[in-house]
């Protein structure tokens, strides 16, 4: 019953067997081989435009790359308080950008808005004093698993072209995001005003590969210096590549995500049909959030289920009392359905006195 997290997962079989067709023989080095030409082939097909696009091997290799483009040493970027690139990259962005600083943002479901980032940039009124307004940084789907609609990303587009900022997306978990919505990739992304993309594959089925997409090309200039002076140029770079084109051939990237979007769909149904079980967010992605009874989240984890207690108070105003526990669910694209089927049994059995 393993649902800790979308990490967990091994490589899904078509993207491991493209790594092993990628590794007989010789190959060009450095990006310069025919399997990252055909990644950037197809992700300009997936986003209908041009773009410059670069392969990376972590997530937050592709954040910190993509914001060191986009904001000065001296600059700030706006993000939510709970964003990743503030609580989970330790200092990486700082680094790479030279010392630009994150700004929280507060929001419901750990979204932000042009309302709350309005509220946080007018006490920038210091000048030079005080760090540059240079850009904002979005998560879709957040951290709390909610999905930002076309509309929102687009309301925050068009807050950052009035006041002259950047727009980043986080897209770790881009495709589970986009599989829930009547929407194309181009519509939640360049169309809707973002610049930079952190498009994230590893997930979602691959081994190790991201994507820092750039819809403004011009920004891209000389991006690759920044990689390679930050360790990020691989030298057997096909292998990157070939991850990379076989996730997005065929439209793997998106059946991953409708899979481990149903299983999360699923889960959360099932728990909330559970006595003393309450679910405070919409499962809008592949994440459940669930507050528990402390009994019962004993009894799932010494029966073998894996996920996490989650910081926080259940997403509500209020602390949660000492007898409940705010906890995630995450399925992947090799979540089973038995597995989440044995999950809930354990807990209809429990909450039955079986337990």
């Amino acid at each position: 019953m393993e649902f800790a997290s979308d990490n967990t997962s091994g490589v899904h079989p078509a993207i491991l067997e493209a790594i092993a067709r990628a590794n007989a023989g010789p190959a060009p080095s450095y990006g310069a081989d025919p399997w990252t030409a055909r990644a950037t082939a197809l992700l300009r097909e997936v986003f209908e435009t041009d773009i410059r696009a670069f392969l990376v091997a972590t997530g937050t290799a592709a954040n910190a790359f993509a914001l060191s483009a986009l904001a000065p040493p001296f600059g700030t970027v706006f993000c939510h308080r709970e964003a990743h690139i503030n609580t989970d990259e330790c200092g990486a962005p700082e680094l790479f950008t030279g010392g630009a600083k994150l700004t929280p943002v507060d929001g419901a479901g750990c979204k932000i808005s042009p309302e709350g980032l309005g509220k946080v940039q007018a006490d920038f009124v210091r000048g030079f004093h005080q760090q540059a307004p240079a850009a904002v940084s979005i998560t879709q789907a957040t951290e709390l698993g909610q999905v930002y609609s076309v509309a929102e990303v687009a309301a925050i587009g068009g807050f950052c072209r009035a006041r002259g900022l950047s727009l980043h997306m986080d897209g770790a978990r881009f495709a589970n995001a986009l599989a829930t919505m009547n929407a194309t990739a181009a519509d939640l992304t360049w169309k809707a005003g973002v610049d930079v993309l952190s498009f994230g594959a590893t997930k979602n089925g691959a081994m190790g590969v991201e994507a820092v997409v750039f819809f403004d090309t011009a920004r891209a200039e000389r991006f690759e210096y920044r990689l390679k002076r930050g360790a990020q140029v691989v030298s057997k770079s096909r292998f990157l590549g070939a991850q990379m084109a076989a996730y997005l051939e065929g439209g793997l990237w998106l059946e991953n995500a409708r899979h481990a979007n149903g299983m999360a769909a699923r889960l959360a149904e099932g728990l909330r049909a559970v006595p003393g079980v309450r679910l405070p967010l919409a499962t809008e992605a592949n994440a459940v959030f669930a507050v528990l009874p402390q009994d019962l989240h004993a009894h799932l984890l010494a029966a073998g289920a894996h996920y996490h207690a989650w910081p926080g108070d259940g997403a509500g105003p209020e602390p949660l009392p000492p007898h409940e526990v705010f906890v995630r669910f995450v399925c992947s694209y090799a979540t089973a359905a038995e597995e989440v089927g044995a999950l809930l049994e354990q807990a209809r059995r429990f909450t039955r006195g079986g337990g």
